[in-house]
């Protein structure tokens, strides 16, 4: 019997598939617009990046590898390609289904940091206190009732997802055997027999 994962096939298609220079350079390009926006609404948050302007940070997890220079405004600018990084964030959780159940449990990812230890803390800080306020943002789109209740639904959603995330992944994502289990013949029900 098979007993791969469904997902095997999309698996080595991911593996393989090598996205177009510049389809990188756009995502990472609004990453950092993302990011930014962020920190723009945490005055405090810019504040603590500008003590570090100039650094450099590693970002990489799997295939994705990003370089972020931090300016003089307390944000993030991608870093030209032979700038040094003076912090190397990795993350550790290989599986999204992981990193996802991490973050929806409340804890940060697992990491490996190098370097700078100060920007570390900062960053450390920027975990921890730093949020994305979408309701806010789609209010300003939408208005605020449709807004309130697009968020409202998506706050119903994750609540539902998360005691489904919290039991760990499927068994066929975990490479697990599909096979349905068999009774022993002793514990066959005595209804179902002819």
């Amino acid at each position: 019997m098979n007993t791969t994962s469904p997902f095997s096939f999309l698996e080595s298609i991911s593996a393989r598939f090598q996205p177009p220079a510049w389809v990188v350079a756009e995502a990472q390009q609004r990453l950092v617009l993302f990011l930014n926006h962020v920190l723009m609404q945490e005055k405090e948050a810019q504040d603590r990046l500008a003590r570090k302007k100039g650094s450099v940070l590693h970002v990489r997890w799997g295939l994705f590898e990003m370089d972020l220079l931090i300016t003089p405004a307390g944000l993030v600018d991608r870093a030209p390609p032979a700038a040094k990084p003076d912090l190397l964030v990795s993350v550790t959780a290989d599986s999204p289904f992981t990193l996802v159940q991490s973050v929806l449990a409340g804890k940060s990812p697992p990491v490996k940091i190098e370097g700078d230890v100060q920007l570390a803390a900062e960053l450390g800080w920027l975990a921890e206190n730093l949020r994305w306020d979408a309701e806010e943002d789609l209010s300003r789109v939408l208005g605020d009732i449709p807004a309130h209740a697009l968020a409202d639904a998506g706050r119903r959603l994750l609540a539902a997802l998360k005691p489904f995330l919290a039991s760990g992944p499927p068994a066929f994502m975990a490479g697990a055997p599909t096979a349905p289990s068999q009774k022993p013949a002793s514990e066959v029900d005595e209804k179902a027999a002819p």
